[in-house]
């Protein structure tokens, strides 16, 4: 019996055309909710930059790629940051080769400095306005996860500056970069222990590099239509597109709804 479902955002329940949620997965949503369904948010975004929702309801929030776990009325339930010697070896690295950073702790986003590449990000995925603070200041707060804007031919190079970190990468231009060992499955198994739910009672939908640990981890793990060869390999079933009403066809398929 399902007792939960989670949600990635981006590409998933947002369509990166249309910035919304199609009408088809909000009332997949709500139908889930009245017949007593959990309804859960799993992403990689700050909550500080989940804006792309509307008035929709859910029960509780995995956030920052599992990071960051709170309940719908903003109690937080889990948090995991990044040691200070990784903040101190990514600072030390930045002073011969520097890339835009977006630092984020418990309540809000910050960068180090603006590109191109961080413009356009911004703008496919509708984020608010960063402030400018300097990479050296991450050192008086903890932070939470950091979001790297090189290319991924400099992967292996960087991270092996920052030991005690994973990269997460779904998106060529950047990469979500963690406490190592820190997934969506881990945010996940917090939320599910909070509600007293098995893994095997949940449903996961996602689309990016991010969702895969997490699709592997639950119940039934689906991909939408639109997501990457890689990430459906890892899926029990693959759905159709965010913008082709891929959610609520999965739900009906799998009588949810």
């Amino acid at each position: 019996m399902i007792k939960a479902v989670f949600f990635d955002i981006d590409g998933t329940l947002v369509s990166f055309e249309t910035h919304q949620v199609p009408a088809s997965a909000r009332r997949a949503v709500e139908e889930l909710r009245a017949k007593g369904i959990n309804v859960f948010i799993a992403t990689g975004r700050h909550k500080s930059a989940i804006n792309n929702l509307g008035d929709m309801q859910f029960d509780g929030f995995v956030t920052i790629n599992g990071g960051y776990c709170m309940l719908s009325d903003g109690t937080c339930i889990y948090r995991n940051c990044i040691s200070r010697a990784d903040m101190e070896a990514l600072l030390n690295y930045q002073q011969l080769n520097p890339f835009p950073c977006v630092t984020m702790d418990d309540n809000e986003m910050y960068i180090n400095f603006h590109n191109q590449n961080v413009e356009k990000v911004l703008e496919m995925l509708a984020f608010p306005k960063l402030r400018v603070r300097p990479l050296e200041e991450t050192l008086q707060y903890d932070v939470l996860q950091v979001i790297a804007f090189f290319e991924k031919e400099q992967e292996s190079d960087i991270m092996a500056a920052l030991p005690g970190c994973d990269s997460t990468r779904w998106f060529p231009l950047f990469t979500d970069i963690v406490p190592r060992g820190s997934n969506k499955s881990v945010g996940i198994d917090k939320m599910l222990a909070h509600f007293n739910i098995l893994p095997e009672e949940t449903i996961a939908f996602g689309d990016g590099g991010n969702d895969m640990a997490m699709l592997q981890h639950v119940g039934l793990g689906i991909a939408m239509g639109n997501a990457e060869d890689a990430v459906k390999s890892c899926a029990g079933f693959v759905t159709d597109t965010v913008d082709a009403d891929g959610v609520y066809k999965a739900l009906k398929k799998f009588e949810l709804l």
